[in-house]
């Protein structure tokens, strides 16, 4: 398994632990982005596996997958998340915690000290409007629970460090992070 250094340096990170199956390089960053741009939605599958086999543990006692979200707009765009697809494939319990409730701007086109700024509380729990017994279910689900946040790829961290304390706030007890990939450097664990 691999760990990103700046996790295990981040002493006030809303992140228990994580984890990324691989580097992103070549072949993994083109199958990775054929996944999140040329709708190549079954390459999840695939990809969730090397998640799966390359994370011994992080799986272990997670009560719920929690997709990273997408805003509104960028989701109608895509046509899908890419998050979601893989949360999915990996065979646990999905639950759609999150939304994103304010667009920002495209992570990879900031440099890395911009990328906290720009989703700082970008994040919060679903609210489903059609009833108000809803709210209740998602926030039910998260308190108390681990959690285990999917994404793609992790570059700074940023998005994932956001989603991972609007989990906190809503009581989860326990956030991990799993990706198919990591640009960050990172050591075995």
């Amino acid at each position: 398994m691999r760990f990103c250094v700046r996790c295990l340096r981040a002493p006030t990170s809303a992140i228990d632990r994580g984890g990324a199956a691989a580097p992103y390089v070549p072949p993994l960053r083109q199958i990775v982005h054929a996944l999140k741009y040329d709708d190549r939605r079954a390459l999840a599958v695939p990809l969730a596996r090397l998640m799966r086999e390359r994370t011994t543990g992080l799986l272990d006692a997670v009560d719920w997958v929690v997709p990273v979200p997408l805003h509104p707009v960028r989701r109608l765009v895509r046509g899908f998340n890419q998050a979601e697809e893989l949360a999915h494939a990996l065979g646990r319990p999905v639950l759609d915690a999150l939304q994103r409730t304010r667009a920002t701007r495209v992570q990879a086109d900031l440099p890395a000290a911009q990328r906290h700024d720009n989703v700082a509380g970008a994040f919060h729990l679903r609210q489903p409007r059609w009833t108000s017994w809803r709210r209740h279910v998602v926030a039910d689900r998260v308190r108390g629970a681990c959690v285990l946040l999917v994404d793609d790829v992790r570059t700074t961290g940023a998005t994932l460090e956001a989603c991972a304390y609007a989990l906190k706030v809503a009581g989860a007890r326990e956030v991990r992070t799993l990706t198919a990939a990591s640009v960050e450097t990172t050591r075995p664990r």
